[in-house]
């Protein structure tokens, strides 16, 4: 199927974005922030336009994604929803509000819901700070529907999760199958959204780090 030029005057600025980094860019390409500027001159928030593709699919990495980009550097990575398609590139009643921002934030505890990391808070190995922003993400439910539910998550955890599913309904069915100890065990972590040690399990990560003449001596302890 053929696409629309991406310097036709009618369409969005959103949708003349998505057709730029198509037919100007190309998948994988690497553009800047002055490219983007100076091809859509006179058009204010082109910045802004392009990043909201990200909300359909579309994956543009900077270098706090990928490390190896420079700071003023962008990689066009993925192609998501084909926005400028009639019925395409709209979704009403799905934007956030600043008090149902604040309000998911609290929710979810101030941290990615994926790896943990608090907003600002460095990336181990890296001198890249975290930024959590709110990620919409498909749910299968019991009842063989999917519902689009918000989480909080870092750029890189949103990034890597644009294509997840979360499958609620196998949780469910695999904790039904669960012995009861370990249920019980499996609702105290979820209470204090936190899985806590038991005595044993410390124990065996302290074993872990001894030497193997240390090792001995807790084998012959135990027998």
């Amino acid at each position: 199927m053929d696409i629309p030029s991406w310097k036709d005057p009618k369409l969005g600025t959103m949708k003349r974005a998505a057709l730029w980094l198509v037919q100007e860019v190309g998948t994988g390409g690497l553009f800047t922030k002055e490219q983007l500027r100076e091809a859509f001159q006179g058009t204010s928030q082109i910045d802004r336009r392009m990043r909201d593709l990200r909300k359909f699919g579309w994956q543009i990495d900077t270098n706090r994604e990928d490390p190896t980009l420079e700071a003023h550097e962008h990689r066009f990575t993925s192609e998501g929803e084909p926005v400028w398609q009639e019925g395409k590139g709209s979704q009403p009643g799905n934007s956030v509000s600043t008090v149902q921002r604040r309000e998911l934030l609290a929710r979810d505890g101030h941290k990615c819901r994926s790896c943990g990391i608090s907003t600002g808070e460095t990336y181990p190995g890296t001198y890249h700070a975290s930024q959590l922003d709110i990620a919409r993400r498909p749910v299968l439910l019991p009842s063989g529907a999917v519902e689009v539910q918000h989480v909080i998550e870092c750029s890189r955890c949103r990034v890597g999760g644009l294509n997840l599913t979360a499958d609620l309904a196998g949780v469910l069915a695999r904790i039904e199958r669960l012995p009861l100890l370990e249920r019980k065990m499996l609702a105290g972590w979820v209470e204090r959204d936190a899985r806590v040690f038991s005595e044993v399990e410390d124990i065996w990560a302290a074993y872990r780090s001894l030497p193997a003449d240390s090792r001995d001596q807790v084998r012959d302890a135990l027998s």
